[in-house]
C-alpha cells in the first residue's frame, strides 16, 4: 500500500462507521410502515437499504478493511476468497437494480394511470424484488470460477488469481459483456430515460392543472395545491435518489468501460489509473450511504421515526409490522 493510498484507506472505515448503522436504522424504520409511504414504495426502499447494507459489508468491511488491514484473515483461503468475490458482485448489482426497480415503479405510478393500480402494489414489489434478486444471483454464479488458487500447500488452496485463458475464452467474454451491460452500460442510461419521461409527464400535468385552476379563478390557491405539493415531494425523492446514484457511480462506469476496451485485468499500486479506480470505487460505495440522508431530508415522517428510534430504540425493535 503506497503512501498515495493512505487517505483513501482512511475513508473506507469512516464510510462503514456511518453507512452501516444508517442503513440498519432505515430498514428498522421502514419495517414499521409508519412513514406514510405506500406498501410498494416501502418494500422497494427497504430492499434498496438492504442492498446498500450488503455493499458496505462485503465491498467495504470485508474487501477493503479486513483484506488490507488484516492480511492473515480467512480471505487468504481460496474458497473464502471466491465466496467474497461472489458476494461483492452480487451486492453491487442488487443495489443498482433495486434502485432501477424503484425508479420504474415511480415512473409507472406517475405516468401510467392504466396499470398503476395493478403494478404499484406490495405484491408486485415482492415479485419484482424476487425476480431481480434471482437474476442477479444467476449472473454472478460464474464469478467465483473466474479465479483459481495462487498455490496449493498441504492440500489447502491459497489465494485467488484470474484463471489462465480468461481473456481468450469465448464463454468468459460472453459473461464479461453480460456483467458490463448489467453493471455499467445499462443502468445510467435507463435511469436517465425513466427520469426524463417522468419529469416530462409531471411538467405537462402541472401546467395543465395550473391552467385549469387559473381558468376557474383559483390562481391564488395554486401555491397551496396539495396535489402539486405531493407531486413535488415525489419528484424530489425520486430524482435525488437516482441522481445521487448516477453521479457517484459515473466515475467507476467510465473507468470500467475504458478498462474493458483496453482489456486490462489488473493494475499495479504505483499506477495512477489504480488510484483513480480506488477513488471511483469509494464514490460507488458512498452511494450506499446517501439514501438515508435523502429520506431524512425529504420525508418528515421518516425524520420523526428516526428521532423516536434514537431516543428509544427498544420501542421500535419490539413492534415489527412485517
Amino acid at each position: 500500500m503506497g503512501s498515495q493510498d493512505l487517505p483513501i484507506e482512511i475513508l473506507f472505515p469512516i464510510l462503514a462507521i456511518f453507512g452501516i448503522p444508517a442503513n440498519v436504522m432505515t430498514v428498522l424504520i421502514l419495517s414499521q410502515r409508519k412513514c406514510g409511504l405506500s406498501e410498494g414504495v416501502t418494500r422497494y426502499m427497504t430492499a434498496m437499504a438492504t442492498g446498500d447494507l450488503m455493499v458496505l459489508v462485503f465491498n467495504v468491511i470485508v474487501s477493503q478493511i479486513i483484506k488490507y488491514h488484516f492480511p492473515g484473515s480467512l480471505l487468504k483461503y481460496t474458497p473464502a476468497c471466491r465466496l467474497n468475490i461472489f458476494l461483492q458482485g452480487l451486492s453491487i448489482q442488487l443495489s443498482i437494480w433495486f434502485t432501477i426497480a424503484f425508479t420504474f415503479d415511480r415512473f409507472v405510478a406517475i405516468c401510467c394511470n392504466k396499470i398503476k393500480a395493478r403494478y404499484c402494489s406490495g405484491r408486485t414489489a415482492n415479485v419484482v424484488i424476487s425476480i431481480v434478486s434471482a437474476l442477479n444471483i444467476m449472473v454472478n454464479i460464474p464469478l467465483p470460477f473466474r479465479y483459481e488458487p495462487t498455490h496449493v500447500l498441504n492440500n489447502v488452496q491459497w489465494g485467488c488469481r484470474t484463471v489462465t485463458g480468461y481473456l481468450t475464452s469465448p464463454a468468459w467474454a460472453a459473461h464479461r459483456w453480460l456483467t458490463n451491460i448489467s453493471n455499467m452500460f445499462l443502468p445510467i442510461p435507463l435511469l436517465l430515460l425513466l427520469n426524463s419521461l417522468t419529469a416530462h409527464h409531471i411538467l405537462l400535468a402541472s401546467r395543465a392543472r395550473r391552467a385549469l385552476k387559473s381558468s376557474r379563478g383559483g390562481a391564488g390557491e395554486m401555491g397551496r395545491d396539495p396535489e402539486l405539493k405531493t407531486r413535488r415531494t415525489s419528484i424530489i425523492l425520486l430524482f435525488t435518489i437516482s441522481g445521487c446514484f448516477m453521479v457517484l457511480s459515473a466515475p467507476i462506469t467510465v473507468i470500467h468501460i475504458c478498462a474493458s476496451v483496453t482489456q486490462l485485468v489488473a493494475f499495479q499500486g504505483s499506477n495512477s489509473l489504480y488510484v483513480a479506480i480506488r477513488v471511483a470505487f469509494l464514490l460507488l460505495c458512498t452511494s450506499s450511504c446517501t439514501n438515508t440522508c435523502i429520506y431524512a431530508l425529504t420525508q418528515r415522517r421518516f425524520r420523526e421515526e428516526m428521532k423516536n428510534l434514537l431516543k428509544s430504540p427498544s420501542s421500535l425493535l419490539c413492534k415489527p409490522r412485517y
